[in-house]
């Protein structure tokens, strides 16, 4: 128990010290950090990552989506012209760079990890090969939210131009989103839980302590948004549904997370935090929950 503790209070100051230079590269570098450590763990999961070209390869990419979204959204502004009325956005300019980049690493990857599989076709099955396909995507681009999650903001007018400043507060409500579930679900499951939820995949969830992690989220989001940016009965139900949304969401990802390692065989991912596993074990939720927060706050505005 104090191996955990301690394990997780130096994640909490670690992570303090990203959000503390969240409008800096250290939060570009940081996710690429935790992207590498991610795939290298689901590599490892289906015996891939002592295959160097396709470990190399499925690493770059990964790497490289968060190091290029950093880098071409590193300036956030909006030129304003008065004279003649017209709006030059120069985020969607660097969103297209962005994407031609990541589709050039994403094929370049998948071209080697091709090669590499016609090369060692007795070794590897197509199960793995199309495994490391998914996650060289998935993971890299659910993680890349953060800081997708981070430039969003209320643009303020300063000296004739727009400046969209970053947004920590909905960077922090983004990864609470998970982990607030956690904790409403463990409580609740410690007080109330009778009904078992998945119990061949995660024998201690219950039914009442995911009940108990949407109503917790809900109400966590409702509170903070409203504290935030002023009370509106409009932001209110917004915060709610999302925060309920993502409590659900987050619950699927880390059953399919657990599920992954039961037919695997595997107890963690990894062994990078003592007493917690690997970071797949600490982010399976966030994986899921991130896209998902990014999702409703751009398409409903609770914010």
């Amino acid at each position: 128990m104090l191996t955990r503790i301690i394990s997780g209070a130096v994640g909490v100051v670690l992570l303090g010290v990203v959000l503390f230079f969240h409008d800096t590269l250290v939060l570009p570098l940081a996710v690429a950090a935790i992207v590498a450590v991610m795939l290298f763990e689901l590599l490892r999961a289906v015996k891939l990552h002592k295959c160097i070209p396709i470990l190399i390869a499925a690493e770059a990419c990964g790497i490289a989506v968060p190091l290029l979204y950093g880098y071409f959204h590193k300036a956030k502004t909006v030129e304003y012209y008065l004279r003649d009325f017209r709006i030059y956005d120069e985020d969607n300019v660097m969103e297209i760079g962005y994407s031609h980049y990541v589709f050039c690493a994403v094929l370049l990857a998948s071209f080697v990890i091709f090669v590499t599989w016609l090369k060692k076709h007795k070794e590897i099955r197509y199960e793995q090969v199309f495994f490391v396909l998914a996650v060289m995507m998935l993971v890299p681009q659910a993680m890349t939210t953060m800081i997708r999650i981070e430039r969003l903001s209320n643009p303020e007018t300063i000296d004739g131009y727009i400046t969209v400043r970053g947004g920590l507060f909905l960077l922090v409500m983004g990864l609470c989103g998970a982990w607030i579930a956690d904790t409403g679900a463990y409580f609740t499951g410690v007080a109330i839980g009778k009904h078992k939820l998945c119990p061949e995949i995660s024998p201690k969830k219950t039914i009442e302590g995911l009940v108990g992690g949407i109503v917790t989220t809900a109400v966590v989001y409702s509170v903070a948004f409203s504290a935030y940016y002023g009370f509106t009965a409009k932001r209110v139900i917004i915060a709610f549904i999302t925060g309920a949304v993502c409590a659900v969401i987050g619950t699927v990802g880390d059953l399919s997370a657990s599920m992954v390692k039961r037919q695997i065989g595997f107890k963690d991912y990894g062994k990078i935090m003592p007493g917690h596993g690997g970071l797949m074990d600490r982010f399976d939720s966030v994986l899921f929950v991130l896209p998902t927060f990014y999702a409703f706050i751009t398409l409903f505005g609770v914010q």
